[in-house]
């Protein structure tokens, strides 16, 4: 903040004179200092009403005078006064370079007062310029104390809008919908209250520490608000008109460690704890040790079996019950072979492809399931519940454990 010299000898009683008679030129010093700071950027007139602006100029103008010649053990009341400024000048919303610049422009105005009162005094004026470090030692530190104020209370005043932005999403996606909140999130949030909206829930990989998903996504007709939470990521996504549920898995997938899913599309803010629900129930689609990002319109009977494991349950022990005695191994090479083949949509060839074998060996596999299974992969009914029956013993308890 700068050391201040001895408060002895002529050179002081000088500067104390000076300062002591500039006192009475405060009112026209303040009047000039204003004049040239709107001249400088229209904002300060924009930011402060006139006499608010003018009486914390005067008083931190008297103040700064009256410390320049103070006793060296007088308490910093200039210091003070900055700091009381910083806080209020971030608090009002004035640009840090605007505060610095004031600062700094009436110290330019009290020196040449200064000056210009000790032009017909020469030896005054000498004693003068030997001050002249102090004096602008004063004034920079002024200008530093207001900085870190306005810096603190800028970060602070950031850190609550940042909590309660957070907390007005979190209320979204918890499923509130009076008309209040959701207006109020809207304005606060700068979104739409009736627009295309989806929500995506990307699980992180307990084993490593999470990262930031926000920071690596980014693309055209898109807007992510993400939130973390202690085992996911929570991101509400803003989609343009002509962007769809294609382009946001294209842009996650590659983008974003799975797993995770993305619920259908909503049409307004109010929506958005349901559709945190269907992401949610996506999620619990991909099986364990997936990577995949999956969408739940693409994955509705999988999110039936998940949403009633009781019945899924049952459903894998109704229907395969007849593989749940086969050794691990050949039970898995035969629900591998059933899921390759429906992947392929009922093609040997392909299956076989996929699997290294041939396709000899598909066909055996599949009548092999319809013996154990008493199902025919022919008949539609049988044909769904085992399909479904390959989903539950996967994503359900029987499957290896829960995927939650």
């Amino acid at each position: 903040m700068g050391r201040r010299r001895p408060r002895t000898g002529d050179d002081w009683k000088v500067l104390a004179q000076a300062c002591t008679e500039l006192l009475e030129a405060v009112p026209d010093l303040v009047d000039e200092h204003l004049r040239e700071l709107h001249a400088y950027d229209p904002a300060y007139g924009r930011i402060l009403p006139y006499d608010q602006h003018w009486h914390e100029a005067h008083t931190a103008m008297r103040i700064g005078i009256e410390m320049i010649s103070a006793p060296r053990d007088t308490p910093r009341r200039d210091l003070e006064h900055a700091e009381e400024m910083g806080r209020r000048r971030a608090e009002q919303g004035m640009p840090l370079e605007l505060v610095v610049h004031a600062y700094r422009h009436a110290g330019h105005l009290v020196w040449d007062a200064l000056i210009e009162g000790a032009q017909t005094r020469t030896s005054h004026l000498a004693a003068l310029m030997q001050s002249a470090t102090m004096v602008w030692s004063a004034v920079d530190a002024q200008a530093d104390t207001a900085s870190e104020a306005y810096r603190a209370t800028e970060h602070e005043l950031r850190r609550r809008t940042d909590e309660q932005l957070q907390a007005l999403l979190d209320a979204l996606l918890q499923g509130q919908r009076a008309p209040e909140v959701v207006a109020r999130a809207a304005a606060a949030l700068d979104l739409p209250e009736q627009g295309r909206y989806a929500v995506v829930v990307l699980r992180h990989d307990r084993r490593e520490p999470p990262e930031p998903f926000h920071r690596q996504v980014q693309g055209t007709g898109v807007r992510f608000l993400w939130r973390m939470r202690a085992d996911c990521e929570v991101g509400v996504v803003a989609l343009a008109a002509d962007t769809g549920l294609d382009a946001l898995s294209d842009l996650l997938d590659g983008r974003c460690p799975g797993p995770g899913g993305i619920s259908p599309v909503v049409t307004g803010l109010a929506e958005l704890g349901r559709a945190r629900r269907l992401a949610e129930l996506a999620l619990r689609t991909c099986p364990p040790g997936t990577r995949q990002i999956v969408r739940l319109d693409r994955r509705i009977a999988g999110a039936l079996v998940v949403s009633q494991p009781e019945m899924a349950g049952l459903l894998v022990s109704d229907v395969l019950g007849g593989l749940l005695g086969l050794d691990p191994a050949d039970r898995a090479v035969l629900l591998e072979t059933l899921d390759a083949w429906l992947d392929c949509e009922g093609s040997a060839g392909r299956a076989a492809a996929r699997l290294y074998c041939h396709r000899n060996t598909v066909f055996n596999r599949l009548r092999r399931l319809e013996q154990l299974t008493s199902r025919s992969l022919s008949r539609p009914r049988d044909l769904t519940e085992m399909t479904l029956a390959l989903d539950a013993f996967r994503l359900t308890t029987a499957g290896g454990g829960p995927t939650t």
